[in-house]
C-alpha cells in the first residue's frame, strides 16, 4: 500500500466548472424569458412559447436555479455551515419542477424533434424526477449514501443541457443543417456522458477503498 497522498486540488474547483458548464443554458434561458417578456419578435421557432409559455418558463426557472444551487453543493465550505440542507429544501423542488415542467413540453409542444429525441427527453426527465424523490426518501431514512447516489445522478441529468452544448457544438460546425438522427444521438451522448461520470464520481470511494 503506498502512503503518497495526491495532491489536493483546489476546493473551488468542481463547483466553478459545474457553474461554467450551466452558463450557456442559463444565459440562453434568460435570453428567452427576456424575448417572452418583451412580447417578441414571434417566429415560427418560437410562436409555441409564446402560445402557451407556462411550461417554458416554470422550465428554465426551476433547471437554472437547479443547476446553480447543485453546483454550489460542491463546494466543502459551504457544506459544513448548514448551506447543504438549507439549499437541498430549494434544489429538490427547483429539480422536480424542471423535469416535470421538461416533459410537460416534450408532450404538449408540437417542437420539431426527431422521434428518438423525444423520446430520450421522456426518459431522462423521468429518470430525473425519480432519482431526486429517491434522493429525498433515503435521507429521510437517513441514508446519507444512498442520498448523495441518488441527488448526483439527478443532477448529472439536470446538467445535460450544458453538456449538449458541447456535444452537439461538433455538429454545428461541420454542418448548418445537421439531420435530426445525428442530433438526437448527440443531445443523448450529453446525458448519458454526465451520468457515465456521476457513476464514478459515486462508486470512486469503494475504489479507493479496495486499493488499500
Amino acid at each position: 500500500m503506498s502512503t503518497e497522498t495526491p495532491r489536493a486540488r483546489p476546493r473551488w474547483l468542481a463547483p466553478a466548472g459545474l457553474i461554467a458548464l450551466s452558463a450557456v443554458p442559463v444565459i440562453a434561458g434568460a435570453a428567452r424569458l427576456t424575448e417572452l417578456g418583451g412580447g417578441g419578435p414571434v417566429t415560427a421557432r418560437n410562436a409555441r412559447f409564446f402560445a402557451a409559455p407556462l411550461p417554458l418558463v416554470l422550465h428554465i426557472v426551476g433547471a437554472s436555479a437547479f443547476c446553480v444551487l447543485g453546483a454550489l453543493q460542491f463546494a466543502p465550505r459551504l457544506r459544513g455551515r448548514g448551506w447543504h440542507r438549507a439549499a437541498g429544501r430549494w434544489l429538490v423542488p427547483c429539480g422536480l419542477v424542471a423535469a416535470l415542467s421538461g416533459l410537460w413540453m416534450t408532450l404538449s409542444y408540437q417542437i420539431p424533434d426527431s422521434v428518438v429525441l423525444a423520446a430520450a427527453r421522456l426518459v431522462f426527465g423521468s429518470a430525473m424526477a425519480v432519482c431526486l424523490v429517491l434522493g429525498v426518501v433515503a435521507i429521510r431514512r437517513r441514508d446519507v449514501i444512498r442520498h448523495r447516489a441518488w441527488m448526483t445522478r439527478g443532477y448529472a441529468i439536470g446538467l445535460g443541457a450544458g453538456t449538449q452544448v458541447l456535444t452537439l457544438l461538433p455538429l454545428s460546425v461541420v454542418t448548418e443543417t445537421p439531420d435530426e438522427l445525428s442530433r438526437a444521438l448527440l443531445a443523448t451522448a450529453g446525458w448519458v456522458i454526465n451520468l457515465a461520470v456521476a457513476e464514478w464520481i459515486i462508486r470512486k470511494p469503494l475504489r479507493v477503498k479496495e486499493t488499500r
